[in-house]
């Protein structure tokens, strides 16, 4: 009797290429992140989308505050149409992330999410800012 794992066959490797190609166009890592940052080299807009509060506890540096709720095109008009926005959240048990990424996409704005967040951030040993 085949294990859980394997009861449902793997997808062919050609399948798997492909899915695993499209992920990276939907997320990206904070290592990524954390190293365009400190380069200077950030082509992206990187979006805290928690709470006030949560915020001000700690964030990544050079994150802008826009909480998911507040996600409307009036606030964007500051940004081009072709900016990328990189959202973030708490971490994997949070997805106020999604909620962002999919706020954004229905405005017509190209949006990846920082896979992990805040959690993924603190376990890579990044630091965060405060206030």
């Amino acid at each position: 009797m085949p294990s859980h794992v394997t009861a449902i066959p793997a997808a062919s490797p050609a399948e798997a290429q492909a899915h695993f190609a499209a992920e990276f166009r939907f997320e990206t890592d904070c290592w990524d992140v954390h190293d365009a940052l400190s380069r200077g080299e950030a082509d992206f807009v990187l979006l805290d989308v928690r709470s006030a509060e949560l915020f001000a506890r700690g964030h990544v540096p050079g994150a802008i505050h826009l909480p998911h709720g507040k996600l409307v095109e009036s606030k964007l008009a500051a940004w081009p149409a072709e900016t990328l926005f990189v959202t973030y959240c708490a971490g994997p048990h949070c997805n106020g992330a999604a909620r962002g990424a999919l706020r954004l996409a229905a405005l017509g704005r190209p949006v990846k999410i920082m896979a992990g967040g805040i959690t993924g951030w603190l376990d890579e040993g990044f630091a965060l800012a405060q206030g």
